[in-house]
């Protein structure tokens, strides 16, 4: 998960930003609703390296209408509680058939 800079890529911590941004919003959904990521909004704070230890990523959905959902999250260091990135989206909302 390295770049050549020797730090975990910027890519991994999207895309767990991108997972929990999309749970939040799906925990407000009714059943038969759907969602996609339409706008997403990243911060990478510091780096991330195999020194850093345990990472946990926590969403929580700011708004959840008919059409559009959006949400918040962060990456925070288990053990020292640093914020290493944080995030932002709007989901389209939509029915699944």
């Amino acid at each position: 998960m390295y770049n050549p800079m020797g730090t975990v890529h910027g890519g991994y911590l999207t895309t767990l930003l991108d997972s929990a941004l999309g749970s939040a919003v799906l925990s407000r959904l009714p059943a038969g609703t759907g969602y996609t990521t339409a706008q997403l909004n990243v911060h990478l704070i510091r780096p991330v390296t195999a020194r850093t230890g345990k990472l946990r990523a926590t969403g929580t959905a700011v708004h959840v209408g008919r059409t559009l959902g959006t949400a918040e999250a962060q990456v925070v260091g288990v053990d020292d509680g640093k914020v290493y990135a944080h995030a932002t989206t709007t989901c389209a909302i939509f029915p699944v058939r």
